[in-house]
């Protein structure tokens, strides 16, 4: 019981002070609210996402229909929610990738120094070019699908968390504890997992919550510019993209799957600085 309590206590003070910040609260229920409403999209959303009532088009919010309706009639409310559900899949499948990748890549060219310098070269090369643009040319060489969209965009993001595992683990390779590890012969592997991985978590961990959010972004601008999922599947981009034309007549098309954007774009960026700050306390102090 004491063991228990004694590794209770630092872990509720952590999180205290964590959500003690109010920005970070905020962004975390924004984004419990989001997840929850695409996690329970049938039993929330109130009427099929594709369901089509031609009579009943471009209809202005009500209570009927909370986020009024498309060109073809469709609850935009409903389909808000239901686009949800691919923006976090795919972001998900994205943190995934790009998380896989960025961690091997990092450590190979932070410890092994015969592989620093190639790699960190393909890094600066895959990142000289605006990650969009780099996307789009993946996702045209294998072929537009939700799986396409998943790999290209974890491709294009790994770049990024390559580099902080790199830097962690130049750092990390120099303390005293790894240079005894290695002098005593320890498997690479074994002091890999034991002393890199471990300490790299964190940084890990808050850069993923940027991916998290950059990857969400980057799926509404493909699906906004055509070159995303399959048009059938409702997501936020899509929705845009249609509602381009009813712009001056319907702008709810527009402004409804926009907002659902913001929202969880910054319930992200909120979550990931105070990530940030509560894993590295100086960072919060310099800004």
């Amino acid at each position: 019981m004491t063991t228990m309590a004694s590794v209770s206590l630092p872990l509720v003070s952590g999180l205290r002070r964590l959500f003690g910040n109010r920005a970070v609260l905020l962004g975390t229920v924004i984004l419990v609210v989001v997840i929850l409403a695409a996690l329970l999209a049938p039993w929330v959303a109130p009427y099929a996402p594709n369901k089509l009532s031609i009579v009943n088009k471009l209809k202005p919010p009500s209570m009927t229909n909370l986020f009024g309706t498309d060109e073809f009639g469709r609850d935009i409310f409903s389909r808000a929610i239901f686009a949800g559900r691919i923006s976090l899949l795919v972001s998900l499948g994205v943190v995934a990738i790009s998380t896989l990748l960025g961690v091997i890549l990092g450590v190979a060219a932070g410890f092994f120094r015969s592989l620093d310098a190639p790699i960190s070269r393909l890094l600066d090369a895959m990142m000289s070019f605006p990650d969009i643009l780099l996307a789009i040319a993946l996702v045209a060489a294998l072929g537009p699908s939700l799986s396409t969209v998943i790999i290209a965009l974890g491709i294009t993001y790994a770049p990024r968390l390559a580099r902080i595992v790199r830097g962690s683990t130049l750092v990390l390779r120099e303390l005293p504890y790894i240079e005894a590890a290695v002098a005593m012969g320890l498997p690479t592997w074994q002091i890999l997992a034991r002393h890199v991985l471990l300490n790299l978590a964190s940084p890990i961990l808050v850069q993923a919550t940027f991916v998290f959010a950059s990857a969400m972004l980057a799926e509404a601008s493909l699906s906004f510019l055509g070159v995303g999922v399959s048009t059938d599947m409702p997501t936020w981009g899509t929705m845009l993209a249609s509602g381009r034309e009813y712009m001056n007549n319907a702008p709810w098309l527009m402004i409804f799957p926009g907002l659902a954007i913001v929202f969880s774009v910054l319930s992200l960026q909120l979550l990931g600085d105070g990530l940030r700050d509560f894993v590295d306390p100086r960072l919060a102090k310099e800004s």
